[in-house]
């Protein structure tokens, strides 16, 4: 059920949805939809249809290392944020929580290149639907691949607690 205490329903064939329900993503305007698994699994091929599965892979990168002047050298104004390849962008775009929700970056390209030749997971994650999450808030300096459904309910999750310009404690 969603909030709204209706069922929620496949945006494709409208059949109701589990509460775990797969999610595909439209490439176009990087809209995710809400699938049932019989239609998520017709957008699971190579990627020449207009949406692509978001898969449910999430990894733990424990030697996935950015020195502080790497992740400085992105540009990217906090210290959470999210790396994904658009097929439509032809490149890497970045993303951060803000109080309007995932924020687009103008990412660094030559400082993003020397960080995915250094640690080639990054060129292994599914475009448009894997990203490299990076953790870099108080102590933590953790790297995860992770889809980016879940990237963005981390997303939502920061905005529900954002405080003043900062954000505050919480987040």
């Amino acid at each position: 059920m969603n909030k709204g205490g209706q069922t929620e329903r496949c945006d494709f064939c409208h059949a109701q949805l589990t509460e775990n329900h797969p999610h595909v993503l439209e490439l176009s305007n990087r809209q995710l939809k809400c699938a049932c698994r019989a239609c998520a699994i017709l957008f699971s091929g190579d990627g020449t249809t207009k949406y692509r599965r978001v898969p449910h892979r999430a990894v733990y990168l424990s030697d996935f290392h950015l020195t502080d002047a790497q992740w400085e050298s992105l540009a990217v104004p906090i210290n959470l944020a999210f790396f994904v390849y658009s097929s439509t962008a032809g490149r890497t775009v970045d993303f951060y929580p803000s109080p309007a929700g995932a924020t687009e970056c103008s990412l660094e390209l030559a400082s993003w290149s020397e960080i995915a030749g250094d640690h080639p997971v990054v060129n292994e994650m599914e475009p448009d639907v894997e990203a490299l999450l990076v953790n870099r808030m108080g102590q933590a300096r953790d790297c995860y691949v992770a889809p980016i459904d879940e990237c963005y309910k981390l997303v939502g999750l920061v905005r529900m607690r954002w405080r003043g310009l900062s954000g505050g404690a919480a987040v």
